[in-house]
């Protein structure tokens, strides 16, 4: 267990680490400064450890995220208070500190969601690469239910992992979508029963975690970046550069002679 965290938890173990919202008394909301400073922090700490390779996000309780709360925007306090100006820094000083953060994060990022994704807790989920849903997960893009747009970033990251159509229903209706209604329309991996959920996680994030660990950082660049390439010749010139850096790790011939060997690589990071 990594110290220095009260709202959440950071547990790395075997190349995995893992970052776990723990704050379920309060549905795990992630819109006050105490929590999203410990995102932040969480997701240096993981670029910074290059024995990680690969990150899991996940939450205590039966609720993934509520998002923001609710009663401060009832209330118009916190980053939710003041003049339009305020709200504005509010929200660039506040909670886009996460999606900035777990954007930043260089090795591939899994979401467990065990359990209700609502608001910025369904953004957060879609800001990971890969999600793996309990049977008890839901997906909420709510904001329009409140008369408010998504504020962190959801509007940016919703297409990017399940298509523009998809994404348009959620964001313009708020309607929550059940686990299989979401693994039928590409939004997670897989539905596992809510026992399962950590075990089939933790495989996915292993099976990453075991190969070469400059080759996985590189890669989860190169992938980010082809999300966002509008020039393919620039991302080609990109790709080539990645590649000249694999082709000179030590990993890279031990990939080589692993396989030819037909025997598990042993990497180092070199």
């Amino acid at each position: 267990m990594v110290e220095g965290y009260r709202e959440i938890t950071l547990e790395v173990k075997d190349r995995v680490a893992v970052l776990t919202l723990s704050r379920p008394d309060i549905r795990n909301v992630i819109s006050h400064e105490t929590m999203i400073a410990e995102i932040e922090r969480a997701c240096a700490h993981v670029n910074r450890e290059r024995s990680i390779s690969s990150l899991i996000i996940t939450a205590a309780g039966t609720v993934f995220s509520a998002g923001g709360n609710v009663k401060d925007m009832a209330e118009r306090g916190g980053m939710f208070g003041g003049s339009p100006a305020a709200v504005f820094w509010g929200y660039r000083d506040g909670i886009q500190r996460i999606p900035r953060a777990v954007d930043a994060v260089e090795v591939p990022t899994i979401c467990a969601v065990n359990g209700p994704a609502v608001g910025a807790g369904c953004d957060l989920a879609f800001m990971c690469d890969l999600r793996i849903a309990s049977d008890q997960a839901r997906f909420g893009e709510t904001f329009v239910n409140l008369g408010i747009v998504p504020g962190d970033g959801g509007a940016y990251f919703l297409p990017r992992a399940v298509g523009a159509q998809k994404a348009a229903e959620m964001i313009f209706t708020g309607r929550t979508l059940s686990a299989s209604e979401a693994l039928e329309a590409g939004l997670v991996l897989k539905v596992t029963p809510s026992t399962d959920l950590m075990r089939v996680t933790m495989e996915l994030a292993a099976d990453i975690a075991s190969k070469p660990p400059v080759a996985v950082r590189l890669a989860k660049l190169l992938y980010r970046q082809g999300l966002r390439a509008v020039n393919l010749g620039d991302f080609l010139d990109l790709c080539a550069s990645f590649q000249a850096l694999c082709h000179h790790t030590d990993d890279h011939l031990e990939a080589v002679r692993a396989l030819l060997d037909k025997r598990a690589g042993r990497y180092t990071g070199a």
